[in-house]
């Protein structure tokens, strides 16, 4: 099993156990706001634990410190896989959102990603709405592609119609990625 680490985190995959610290923010209206998923009951989050457990595409964000999970990453390999692409999305704890973590742990897998495994370009979606997360996948140097207007819904408002949400899609080259950290490794020594 692949263990990714970085000064503060632990980059893992999940196991079974990890209900609770799952349940603290899938627990949360705010976090799963923009997640194609309503809030989980107690009960809920130790079967997705479980679940996420046997599912490669998650990978949990511990505290290195703690062993806390304090959020996970999807990363996950897009059909056909001739094209190899891969997506990237991010859930983190309130408590944790805010102190660079999920750049922390975003940056490290995109570089075990494209380092690694290979990967020839990565995507990300999000709402507009979640500003937080346009911005940190622009810190993380994804090039916005396109604004899509009304791609779907996720969540039905009280008569039971459709939230429609557009989307912001994003993507990155793993030739562009190798060129940006040679580029920023060049500043550093300068």
């Amino acid at each position: 099993m692949e263990v990714l680490e970085t000064l503060r985190l632990v980059l893992r995959r999940f196991r079974a156990d990890d209900g609770q610290d799952l349940h603290e923010y899938l627990s949360c209206e705010e976090v799963v706001e923009y997640e194609p998923y309503g809030v989980y009951n107690e009960e809920e989050s130790h079967a997705e634990a479980v679940r996420r457990s046997t599912d490669q595409a998650f990978w949990a964000v511990c505290l290195k410190d703690s062993g806390k999970v304090i959020g996970n990453l999807y990363f996950q390999e897009q059909h056909p896989q001739e094209f190899q692409t891969w997506e990237i999305g991010y859930v983190f704890n309130r408590e944790y959102q805010g102190c660079g973590y999920a750049a922390e742990a975003c940056r490290t897998l995109l570089e075990y990603g494209f380092n690694t495994l290979g990967i020839r370009r990565v995507t990300a979606h999000c709402n507009p709405r979640n500003s937080p997360s346009w911005r940190l996948l622009e810190r993380l140097k994804l090039r916005r592609e396109g604004h899509f207007l009304q791609t779907g819904y996720f969540k039905t408002d009280e008569q039971g119609m459709p939230k429609w949400h557009d989307t912001f899609a994003y993507g990155v080259l793993g030739k562009e990625w190798l060129n940006l950290n040679q580029e920023k490794a060049a500043e550093q020594q300068v």
